[in-house]
């Protein structure tokens, strides 16, 4: 059974060489929205931008989705995804989990209308995958 009498608020990253996507959500209802993806920028990550939406939201957890290959195994992304991750709680000092994310742009796209134009604007996708990282993630831990 869990415990829903605190709230906590969580932050999700889709981590993409081109494109971050961001997602907040929160234990009591186990829900996530997608926010604005971020521009990666000179191959890195918009510090700038992610302080700022962290300011904002005053997350007590992180989440990054980490993209395995499809029989499990990790690849240069996953390990591009973790070092993310570890500068991330470095820079915050926030506890940062990964959660795999096998699928989930897949799954972003399909929750959109056919024909849609968010599914060819670069990243928009991005935060949607996000938003299902963070749903399995509450969803696998329980709080949903």
């Amino acid at each position: 059974m869990r415990d829903n009498t605190l709230a906590t608020t969580i932050i999700a990253f889709d981590f993409g060489t081109r494109y971050l996507g961001v997602a907040v959500g929160q234990t009591v209802t186990g829900t996530a929205s997608a926010l604005k993806h971020l521009k990666m920028r000179d191959g890195g990550p918009p510090w700038v931008e992610i302080e700022n939406l962290l300011e904002k939201w005053q997350p007590q957890q992180l989440v990054v989705g980490l993209p395995l290959n499809m029989d499990g195994s990790e690849s240069e992304m996953s390990r591009m995804a973790r070092r993310f991750a570890n500068r991330l709680h470095g820079r915050t000092g926030l506890p940062v989990e990964c959660q795999d994310e096998r699928l989930s742009s897949y799954e972003a796209k399909s929750r959109l209308a056919p024909g849609s134009k968010t599914r060819h604007q670069g990243g928009a996708v991005d935060s949607i995958a996000a938003s299902v990282i963070l749903e399995h993630w509450l969803s696998e831990r329980g709080r949903f």
